[in-house]
């Protein structure tokens, strides 16, 4: 994939509407800039005009109605030429995509197109390339916002309401994106990655995330990953988070069916890696303080964590 999993940037338009939206600031910044020179050319044309009597009535009709005037109605017009198109109901080959903020992490909802349950994940979402994907945004606690800069604008998503927001990818990639209302101690942590990829790589991607967690497999390494799996339940972590096949449906924590597959953990706090996913369970408060997930370092041992983390890495 082009970008790199960090890539947040508008100016990096990977989509139509953050195209249009880049086209727009591109348009203000040069008109801006062309307004600053021509002010200063007039100021030094004053201070080198000769003492005199102003015609202050002129100015203020054409400096001060006139071109105000003409200049906020070509932007109208501009405006609402390229305004990305708002859509009462999505297009008929739209994927349409629930997202729920929470504090401070992001449930993501697809529906299974063969058996029509829904498919949750976390943190992570993934678009097929060239197709147009409609947003169904809500909160369950306080107000977020939903920004990708490469893919398109802001969008709040407040407690109560159900806000929509379609967005394209025209090429594959990574991108970042990032809760851009303030929501409380660990805002700047509240990010989701955005992964376009080809239409049949996405649709092999949710068949797999339909189907229950992964069984243990057969052969070197069963032992330590049934070990983990046990300890998982042992130390009631499906308390707060789901693995169908295991556990029932929670809605505290993030679902971890397929927890594996994702890039990051912790909404964006760290890479996913074994190492990365045994420190994230051994020292939540240490890296996200105030996220909802106790640290569990001092009641599970080192064997039991690792063990875990492992059996967790294997949930692709």
């Amino acid at each position: 994939m082009s970008d790199g999993a960090g890539s947040q940037s508008a100016l990096r338009a990977a989509g139509p509407v953050a195209e249009t939206l880049l086209g727009a600031s591109g348009v203000l910044t040069v008109g801006a800039s062309l307004i600053f020179v021509a002010v200063m050319v007039l100021l030094a044309l004053a201070l080198r005009r000769p003492a005199g009597q102003v015609h202050a009535r002129w100015w203020v009709l054409g400096g001060g109605l006139a071109f105000p005037a003409i200049v906020l109605s070509a932007l109208f017009a501009y405006s609402e030429q390229h305004k990305p198109p708002w859509r009462v109901a999505p297009p008929k080959d739209a994927l349409i995509v629930g997202i729920t903020a929470r504090m401070w992490w992001w449930e993501v909802r697809y529906r299974d197109p063969a058996t029509g349950a829904e498919v949750v994940t976390a943190n992570e979402v993934r678009m097929p390339v060239g197709r147009p994907v409609y947003f169904g945004l809500s909160s369950a606690d306080v107000i977020h916002s939903f920004w990708v800069p490469s893919l398109g604008g802001k969008m709040d998503m407040v407690p109560g309401r159900v806000q929509h927001l379609q967005l394209q990818a025209n090429r594959a990639g990574v991108w970042r994106g990032q809760c851009a209302e303030f929501c409380g101690e660990q805002h700047a942590r509240m990010a989701l990655h955005v992964v376009a990829e080809e239409p049949a790589a996405f649709e092999a991607w949710l068949a797999a995330q339909a189907r229950p967690a992964s069984a243990v497999p057969r052969g070197p390494g069963a032992e330590r990953l049934s070990r983990g799996r046990d300890a998982f339940v042992a130390h009631r972590c499906t308390a707060c988070h789901a693995v169908r096949g295991l556990s029932e449906e929670r809605s505290l924590g993030p679902d971890l069916t397929h927890v594996g597959s994702r890039l990051f953990l912790g909404a964006g706090s760290v890479p996913n890696e074994p190492a990365q996913l045994a420190r994230w369970v051994a020292h939540t408060q240490q890296i996200k303080p105030g996220a909802r997930m106790p640290s569990a370092g001092e009641r599970i041992d080192d064997a039991d964590l690792h063990a875990i983390a492992a059996w967790l890495s294997h949930l692709q």
